[in-house]
């Protein structure tokens, strides 16, 4: 009930804004005694539509924040698609109900925990030597790591809006990772540790790519799709979406976003 009333408010502030700008405009320009003063009354109301504008992508993106968290918790179908990116923020305070540790002091969501529990067995019986390197983090734990890129840029020579724009490319902004949904995994070589664009050469990455849609994995990051998900590839980061959508984002090869079509 509170989410319904929250979304009519939501509905009713956006719609009073976009009445008000129209009508301001007409109003004025109707009054304006000369085209100086209609030019200016104008460029007021174009100023208000810009305004109306940013404040309905405010709104948009905190609808999206209430239904990430919801669908996460809530909804029996549909918590294995959420979408968490950077148009589709989770909640600061989200966290997974049933967290299962997966060793190493790593969590996931426990629902996922069998599935990925096999697909690790089974590549160890195929002579895959591989393991958990990040699973869940919290909203707190993922500001420390973008923070941490981001210093770490600057001390390489880059200014403050460069070392920010190029950890944007490989880091999830806080409220935006998908390992605060305990869904999604980093996945390396025992033979090599670098999260790099190597990692996907080693043979656990291929077995990976390969057979992870068997277990309800995706690779979340694939290359030359970072136009689409904000993020370059990445061929560490597997994410859970389920078996029969992972099965249909594989042989389609898909990202996640073109696959819901957002």
């Amino acid at each position: 009930m509170a989410a319904a009333v929250a979304g009519a408010l939501v509905g009713l502030t956006a719609g009073m804004v976009s009445a008000s700008v129209s009508m301001y405009g007409i109003i004025k320009e109707e009054r304006a005694g000369s085209r100086e003063e209609a030019l200016k009354y104008r460029e007021q109301a174009e100023q208000l539509a810009g305004e109306k504008e940013e404040l309905e992508q405010e709104l948009d993106k905190e609808r999206a924040v209430q239904d990430n968290a919801g669908v996460l918790a809530e909804d029996p179908q549909a918590w294995s698609l959420v979408l968490v990116n950077e148009d589709h923020p989770l909640d600061g305070s989200y966290v997974p109900e049933s967290l299962t540790d997966i060793g190493e002091g790593r969590q996931v969501d426990g629902r996922i925990a069998a599935d990925l529990e096999q697909m690790m067995q089974d590549g160890a019986a195929a002579g895959m030597s591989m393991y958990v390197t990040s699973a869940y983090r919290s909203y707190d734990r993922q500001v420390e790591i973008f923070n941490t890129s981001v210093l770490d840029r600057m001390a390489q020579g880059m200014t403050p809006l460069e070392a920010y724009q190029d950890t944007s490319t490989q880091v999830a902004l806080p409220g935006t990772s998908e390992h605060a949904t305990g869904l999604a995994v980093d996945i390396i070589s025992t033979h090599y540790d670098e999260l790099d664009e190597r990692q996907g050469d080693t043979s656990e990455q291929q077995w990976l790519m390969a057979h992870c849609w068997e277990y309800g994995f995706i690779l979340r990051y694939p290359p030359d799709k970072a136009d689409i998900t904000g993020i370059i590839y990445e061929p560490w980061h597997y994410r859970y979406v389920g078996k029969e959508a992972a099965k249909e984002i594989t042989e389609q090869g898909l990202t996640l976003e073109e696959y819901l079509g957002a």
